[in-house]
């Protein structure tokens, strides 16, 4: 599996925490606001910049009211089967 930041993976998952954070009709400096962090952050996270750990991605979708299963459930369909490390 590629380790780029730009591999489909890893757009789904932000396109999934985008998609989350429009949803609950949430800006990105909303957003922010409530993590205690500048909007370029998120915009950085969003557009796939940033990488993100699992326990980011909690606090992410935790802050934004959304559950993190549909997004997981996403980014493992996105996973080619014959993906490795």
């Amino acid at each position: 599996m590629s380790k780029t930041l730009y591999s489909v993976p890893q757009q789904v998952l932000v396109g999934g925490i985008a998609e989350a954070r429009r949803g609950a009709g949430l800006t990105q400096a909303d957003l922010a606001s409530r993590l205690g962090c500048h909007q370029s952050l998120i915009a950085r996270i969003e557009s796939g910049q940033r990488r993100i750990d699992v326990v980011e991605f909690l606090v992410l979708l935790r802050a934004i009211g959304a559950a993190p299963g549909p997004v997981l459930e996403e980014v493992a369909a996105a996973i080619p089967e014959t993906a490795g490390l």
